[in-house]
């Protein structure tokens, strides 16, 4: 059986930035889940989302002066389309919150031989490419996340499920 191009290709994994007081992760939960992510201006952010694609997972960041950190996770449903209103968009559907939110001091002191994570690179990026080896280094920092397969007991003992 002939393999598609997508199943060719590694899923990719982004960071999605919002302003709390203007979309937050609780917005975003209470909404169902689902949002469409629009409102993107810069021409690099507007070229990484329009590369995201059916299913890349996305970290849920929140950006602003007092809470600079990862607090969720959000899988692409629909791929970058075309709007009168806004311009464009793709939409995001939640699939969980972080165990514990990873705040950028702590990424930094981490994952400081990691520069050429866009994050670090061009801080000012409203929509950035994840590494997979980054990806799996922040959903280690925060526990992983609700929905990521892995059942956390009281213990502290990880099993996949």
């Amino acid at each position: 059986m002939e393999k598609s191009k997508r199943d060719e290709k590694q899923k990719q994994y982004w960071l999605l930035k919002t302003e709390p007081g203007e979309w937050s992760w609780e917005d975003q939960a209470s909404n169902g889940g689902l949002s469409k992510w629009d409102g993107v201006k810069n021409h690099q952010a507007l070229k990484n989302l329009k590369s995201a694609r059916l299913h890349d997972l996305c970290f849920f960041y929140h950006s602003g002066t007092k809470s600079r950190r990862v607090v969720g996770v959000v899988t692409v449903v629909r791929e970058w389309y075309e709007d009168d209103v806004t311009g464009g968009a793709v939409d995001v559907k939640a699939v969980g919150e972080m165990r514990r939110p990873v705040d950028l001091k702590e990424m930094k002191g981490e994952l400081k031989n990691d520069k050429e994570f866009g994050l670090f690179r061009q801080p000012r990026l409203s929509v950035v490419r994840v590494p997979a080896d980054v990806w799996e280094k922040i959903c280690e920092l925060g526990d992983g996340y609700e929905g990521d397969g892995v059942c956390v007991s009281e213990d502290d003992d990880d099993e996949q499920v």
